[in-house]
Order: C-alpha cells, then structure tokens, then sequence
C-alpha cells in the first residue's frame, strides 16, 4: 500500500455545525500522510531524478503530504463524492472559483460559512479535498506543502549549474533591490555566476559586470550599490551552481496515493480508520462513490500533466479521478517532473518564456507533432482516463496555446475530440478574472477586464458530476474553430480604433522545449497557434458567451498592453474599453462602437435582451438557474442608462 501512515493532527465542526442544505453540517479533518514509492513498479520510473531519491530499509523512497478534508459529518447520507481542488502555490482555489468567495475570506483555512462563499460546493454534498504537492509551496497563511526525498549523488546533494529568471514590477512587487533565488547556490562567489538584463525576451542580453552586483546570502543576490532597486519590468537572468534539488515529481504520486486511500482503503497498514469512515462514516470501506478534480491555472496544468505521466491509474489497475474540470491551464504543463523543478513558473510572452511548460502532446484528440514527428495524445485510451472537462477564458489563447487543446499543433485544421473529453472558451474573460477583480489598469495600458468565467465553471462542474454519475453527456465543446473561421491567427485581428485603448502586438508564439538552463539566442520553429475571431466591436464571437458578452456593454478581451513594454503583452489580464451611452458621446471622441442608446434605446429593451441570453444558456446547461437570475438583477440595476 502507498500509503504507509496516516496521522490526524484534528477532527472538529465546520462553521460550528451549521447545516448545508441537505448534506448537513460539515467536519473540517487535517493531518499528515505519509507515502512510500516503490522505484520497482514500472509506473512510478516516469517520475524524474526517483534514482536519486535515498530509501528506506524495504526499499521504498518516502514522502510526506499535509491534508485537509470538509466533509459531511454524515457522510453516508450524501452523494459520497470526493471533490479534489488542486491547491496552486499552496493555496485552495475551489472556494475562490466556484463559490465566489468575499477577497477578505479565510479560503486557505475554512472555519466559518462565510469562507465557503455561496457555499455551491458544500451545498451538494461535495467531500473536498486538499492536499500539498509542491514542496516548495509556501508555508505562510496556511499553505500546503509538501515534504519530497532529496536528489543525491554518490550521498550529497546534487549540483547543476541553472538558470533564474526573475522580474520587478510585473509578478512581483513594484520594486525592490534583493532578490531571493529558487535554489541555494553551493559558493557566492559572484565571478563563477553570470547576471544579464534585457527589455523583452526576444533582445540580446546585456551583462551586468560582477562588481555592480553580489550574493547576499546563498539563496539572495543585490545589485551594488547597496540599496539600488532592480529596474521593472526588465527580464534579469542568473547563471550559478546551484545545490538542493528534491525529486519533484513525486508529488504526482502523492496526490495518486492520497485520493487512492481516500476513496478504497478502510485503514493505514498501523489501522488508522480512513478519515473519510470516522466521525459518523460507517466502520468499513469508504462510502466513496466517485471523486472528481478540480484544477485552475497552475493546478489546471497539474492536472494535465497527472494524466499524461499515467498517474491515473493507482497502481493496482483503480482509476484515482473519474472525472475532472481543469481551467485557464491552456495548452500547458508544470515544470514539476524535471530535476532543479520551478513548478511556481508560468511562461507569458514576456516572463518564463524559455521553462519548461508547453510540449506535445497538447490536448486530448490525438494529433502529430510535425517537429518530433511523434502521435500522441493526453488520454491514451487507457481504462484507467478520466472523463475531461478543460475550460480556457480568451487569456488562454494569446498566451497559453489553448487553440492547440482543440487544433492539430500545424494549426491547419481542428482536432477531432475523444467522446471522452470537451474543451470550452468563456468569451471575453481574463485568466484571473472573478467578483472582485481590481479594473484598474495596473502595469497595463487598458483598464482590465472584471468580466468573470465562474458562472459557466459552475455549470459545467454540475455537467462533470451528471456525466461522472449519471453517464450524462455535458453541452458539446464551444471553442473557436478554423473549419467555422472563429479560430484566427492573431495577426489577422482588426480591432476598432478607439482613442486611447491599446490594440494588441501579436500572440505569445509557442514552439517546441529548449534547454531552459542554455536556451538558444532565437526560436525559429513555433505551432500554429490561433485566437477566437471577433466582431465590429472587438468582442468575440465564438465560446461560450455569457449575458455580460452575449449583451455587452463594452469591449472584452483576454490580452492587455504592458505600459512599460508596448510591445509585450500584459502578462495575463484583459481589457474593457467601455461604449459611449450616447450618440453624442460616442461621436465626439471618434469611437466607431454604436453607443448603449443606439444599441438598446432603453434600460427595458437591454434587460429583456440579457433575459433571452441568460434562458438560452440555461436551456444549454451552460448556466444553472440562480446565476442566471442574478445576472438578471444586474442587468435591472445596471448605472448605465
């Protein structure tokens, strides 16, 4: 069993036993697993550096996962669905991103119902799940982490010269003069390192010579003079021996192992009661019918990468996840299963570009990818693949490749899907977009885009449970498509003229790895890449497109322009560039949009058009009931007219 011990540090009400409709009150259970993998077993050689990881006097090399669990006190009287939310950099999302969670919520450590947001998950009857993967997580305000074996050699602590990447003023805070690495380095001598600078990731790097910089510590470097802050929205690099490695990948294994005892096993091999049986459970199996993942952004690409590595099947021939749902994680990966790992990196066009993210395969039809010449897909057709929900917002496809989650990687045609799997666009979202989001420009030139995807999310997640359940098919995909002419190149967009709103520079170009420590001074091969044609408006005419695009009171996009660098995209946020209300407005300012007067008339004529487009999606199973009814009230409260 892989599982070698579980350790409940807590079991004690949620929300101090308030009922969630019909699944009841609810337990919060944290605690420890600790896991062993066995190098032996075919399954677990895809798991990078596991040579190098020490073992334990039968052979094992061991790991251990913090866990949290919300489950129904009475967990029999429910669906009996465990509902596994990836956590990303630490964090639990599903509360975020289903629930709509307040900003100032205790998402990261649930005690009151407020935490849970509109408690959609709760409400159903959901056992949710958490548990750390990444070992480099932070631990601060109640991050998962998780603790990995260490890659040795000969005894010690391998060590590889790589390279850090980092940036003020774009992922990090506005400004700031130290710096803190992703690995110790082994001596601080600064003239065996190399510190370059470049504006955009296509320039030449300009070195920065050793005495204008220095190691502070091991793991931190300044620029000199002491107290000279690093110049935003520049794109330093730093070459060095590094030390510290861990075997990253098997954090894939711990989330199999985990989810795997959580729903099969009655006990650890000491006979601690599975925390899905204790505390009102029935003495026996666990009352597990189904578990479902929920992934977003990194943990979305997690995901992917799970099923790809084969770490759906828990190696005794049981699928781990019958069903998941990932988001905004677009054509991509985690740099996770690779020695000196950086799973916290995400490749834009202007940060991360050159780490490992995105490589074939890319989606789950099965495509071939014209540089290797290989065939492939994520799902193999194995007994063990999961049904696959994958969701992307307009963000995805400028910067992530989401077109090649849908598209043969020439970008030439559309892929066929498996009946297994469905991909989706939310028209005119952004990446992080939700209730709350801050509409401010920022480091943009465009005000961003507050437009949020997670009505649809919570559609869908019901359609993943009905499918899973039920064998209920969810709504056909709705992405851009080049047989229709909604999937475009990038190049080919017109957006309106409005005076003041950035038009974009071209998509994030994705092509093949390259040696992320040494990566070549050009990249000349790249996929065929495609984003969702749009309207007169700059609107997008493909996807699924909520009341908010389908009735829109602005333009909505996915990309953005950074101030500081207009000729990159701005990370990844979206723009709004609102419409006049009046004809008068609009004309005196040039913009070639019809104003809200000219398109609706009246508050009437716009609220019954946002009726027609919130019933049409419910119809479509696109929108539950309740989200589409609040939109509804939006629309008749709407300052506009």
């Amino acid at each position: 069993m892989p599982i070698l011990t579980i350790t409940i540090d807590a079991i004690e009400p949620f929300a101090a036993g308030q009922s969630f409709g019909d699944a009841g009150s609810y337990l919060r259970i944290k605690g420890i697993a600790k896991g062993g993998i066995d190098p032996a077993v075919p399954q677990n050689r895809v798991i990078a550096d596991l040579d190098k990881a020490p073992r334990n006097a039968r052979g094992m090399i061991e790991y251990e996962t913090d866990f949290f669990i919300l489950r129904p006190a009475e967990l029999h009287r429910t669906k009996s669905i465990l509902v596994y939310d990836v956590t990303n950099r630490g964090r639990k999302m599903i509360f975020n991103l289903l629930d709509d969670a307040a900003g100032n919520a205790n998402t990261n450590n649930p005690t009151t119902a407020d935490d849970a947001g509109l408690a959609f998950t709760l409400s159903r009857g959901y056992t949710l799940v958490w548990s750390g993967w990444d070992s480099g997580a932070p631990r601060a305000n109640n991050g998962m982490t998780a603790r990995l074996p260490a890659a040795l050699e000969n005894g010690e602590p391998i060590v590889r010269r790589i390279r850090d990447e980092f940036h003020i003023g774009t992922r990090a805070p506005g400004e700031g003069d130290v710096v803190r690495l992703n690995y110790p380095a082994i001596w601080t001598d600064r003239r065996r390192a190399r510190l370059t600078v470049r504006d955009r990731e296509s320039d030449n790097r300009s070195e920065i010579p050793s005495e204008c910089w220095e190691f502070v510590d091991r793991q931190t470097i300044r620029l000199l003079p002491v107290a000279t802050n690093f110049a935003p929205y520049k794109i330093y690099d730093l070459w060095y021996e590094a030390t510290g490695s861990s075997v990253p990948g098997a954090g894939f294994a711990a989330t199999r192992d985990l989810v795997s005892f959580l729903r099969y096993e009655e006990a650890d091999p000491k006979g601690t009661r599975n925390p899905m049986t204790v505390d009102g459970g029935r003495a026996g199996s666990p009352p597990i019918a189904h578990a479902l993942a929920f992934g977003v952004s990194q943990a979305g690409r997690f995901l992917r990468h799970f099923v790809e590595l084969g770490m759906n099947d828990d190696g005794r021939g049981r699928r781990v996840f019958d069903g998941l749902l990932t988001h905004v994680a677009g054509a991509g990966k985690v740099f996770a299963n690779h020695s000196f790992a950086m799973p916290g990196r995400t490749a834009t066009q202007h940060e991360d570009r050159l780490y490992p993210e995105n490589w074939f395969p890319f989606g789950n039809a099965v495509t071939t990818d014209p540089f290797s010449g290989k065939t492939g897909a994520i799902l193999k057709g194995r007994p063990t693949d999961p049904l696959m929900i994958e969701v992307n917002t307009s963000t995805e496809y400028w910067q992530k490749a989401a077109s090649l989650v849908h598209t043969v990687p020439s970008g030439l045609r559309d892929a066929e899907l498996p009946p297994t799997a469905r991909v989706y666009m939310i028209a005119g979202t952004q990446h992080g977009g939700r209730p709350g989001t801050d509409p401010s420009p920022g480091p943009c030139i465009n005000p961003r885009n507050p437009n949020s995807a997670t009505p649809a999310l919570r559609a869908l997640f019901v359609a993943l449970e009905e499918w899973v359940r039920n064998g209920i098919a969810p709504p056909s995909s709705r992405a851009p498509s080049i047989a229709q002419g909604t999937a475009v190149l990038a190049e080919a967009m017109k957006m309106p003229t409005v005076a003041g709103f950035a038009a974009p520079p071209e998509a994030n170009r994705i092509g093949p790895p390259v040696d992320w420590v040494d990566p070549p001074a050009r990249l000349d091969n790249f996929y065929g890449t495609r984003v969702c044609a749009i309207d007169s408006d700059g609107n997008e005419v493909a996807g699924v497109k909520l009341p908010p695009i389908a009735v829109p009171l602005g333009t909505y996009t996915g990309w953005n322009v950074y101030r500081a660098q207009p000729r990159e995209l701005c990370d990844r946020d979206g723009s709004l560039i609102p419409f006049a209300c009046t004809r008068t407005e609009r004309e005196a300012v040039g913009d070639p949009r019809p104003s809200l007067e000219e398109r609706y008339g009246s508050r009437k004529t716009y609220v019954a058009h946002f009726e027609a487009a919130a019933a049409a999606l419910v119809t479509d199973r696109l929108l539950l009931p309740a989200d589409a009814e609040a939109y509804v009230r939006a629309a008749k409260e709407c300052d506009r007219f």
